[in-house]
């Protein structure tokens, strides 16, 4: 069966997909230049071809918040810039397992431990370093989720150990293309953020490594960040979308509001390019993307989320990730983690908190309301 949406640059670069063929640069900028509608549809039958028809949940914890010395421009917790979010030190091996085994109750398959900083070190804070592979080791003991996490930068010996103990994905963000890079980071390079995942996936981890949309890139840059990705080779492709932080860079730039449209095909393009990754949906879909929008998203080819609180903002409720699903006509994953959707609504009004500094900054739509 040949599938057609009547877009010849569409149609071909499907039929070359589902053939094995690998797209290149050309193709990508080819593919984001075409109408939504066409590339949508054909990044969609790319994922009923080669996925599941599920959509993958993760949750995250902020395991360490603020002080971070990187200048990275959309970071509210970056020690360069004042945004008033809450500071704390590692939370600690128990309220780290109390994080995960919220998320694993409300579903997600998979659960990050995220610390913002250039590297959780081995050698330069050992303490640290040792209550980080204590949680690790709860998470993997006391629940059924994957355990993945996100310190920053890593040794080879680092990276070794964190294998050992049983660590699924690391995550390390490019964040955008090598060109733009330098608009968003000075404290560290592009090409810094791609040895460590080189580093990570020769001690055997697999990568979760994505973007953040709307920070000023050009549709070239999303496909050049797409491009380099694959380069590198990863299994989960977070697609966030920003959300400027009062006090950062990226919220005084004043940048405009990406559209919709513009985010649901760099999600269909970034699904033909990474044709068996999770490309998931992740931070700041909520206030770029209204109900429809997020549909729209799972229906151009994202099988993905992250669902529940981001590191300092808030995120919506697991039971309304859920309908987001279900409208998408998908089911979540339960491969790794068999819980009840139906309890997950049933517990959305008596939802409680982890510790972390989400919700403590002013973000885009409490900007906007103030205006």
């Amino acid at each position: 069966m040949v599938y057609e949406t009547g877009n010849r640059t569409v149609d071909e670069a499907v039929a070359r997909v589902l053939d094995g063929d690998r797209l290149d640069r050309r193709d990508g900028l080819a593919l984001i230049a075409q109408p939504v509608d066409a590339l949508a549809a054909g990044a969609d039958y790319v994922r009923t071809r080669l996925g599941d028809d599920t959509v993958d949940a993760c949750s995250i914890v902020n395991a360490k918040a603020g002080n971070c010395a990187e200048d990275c421009g959309f970071c509210a917790q970056s020690v360069h810039f004042d945004t008033g979010i809450e500071n704390y030190g590692f939370l600690g091996p128990e309220k780290i397992l109390e994080a995960a085994q919220r998320a694993e109750r409300d579903g997600a398959q998979r659960f990050g431990i995220v610390v913002a900083e250039k590297g959780v070190s081995k050698e330069r804070r050992p303490e640290e370093w040792e209550e980080v592979l204590e949680a690790i080791r709860l998470v993997r003991d006391e629940t059924d989720v994957e355990v993945d996490a996100s310190l920053g930068i890593l040794t080879e010996e680092e990276a070794a150990i964190l294998a050992d103990e049983g660590l699924n994905h690391y995550n390390h963000n490019i964040e955008t293309s090598p060109r733009y890079f330098p608009e968003v980071v000075q404290t560290h390079t592009f090409e810094k953020r791609v040895e460590t995942l080189r580093v990570a996936k020769d001690a055997g981890m697999d990568l979760c490594a994505g973007v953040i949309l709307g920070m000023g890139e050009t549709p070239t840059d999303r496909v050049d960040a797409a491009m380099a990705l694959q380069d590198i080779g990863i299994s989960s492709l977070p697609v966030n979308i920003l959300n400027p932080v009062a006090g950062t860079p990226m919220a005084e730039r004043g940048l405009p509001d990406i559209t919709t449209e513009e985010v649901v095909k760099t999600i269909a393009v970034y699904r033909l390019l990474h044709p068996e990754a999770r490309v998931r949906l992740t931070g700041g879909r909520e206030v770029n993307l209204d109900t429809d929008g997020q549909v729209a998203a799972l229906e151009a080819g994202a099988d993905g989320i992250l669902t529940g609180d981001y590191l300092t903002t808030e995120g919506q409720s697991a039971a309304d990730d859920l309908e987001i699903v279900e409208q998408a006509g998908l089911e979540p994953n339960t491969e790794a983690n068999d819980f009840d959707p139906e309890a997950v609504k049933e517990r959305a009004a008596e939802e409680t908190e982890t510790e972390t500094a989400a919700g403590t900054a002013q973000t885009k739509s409490e900007l906007k309301s103030d205006d």
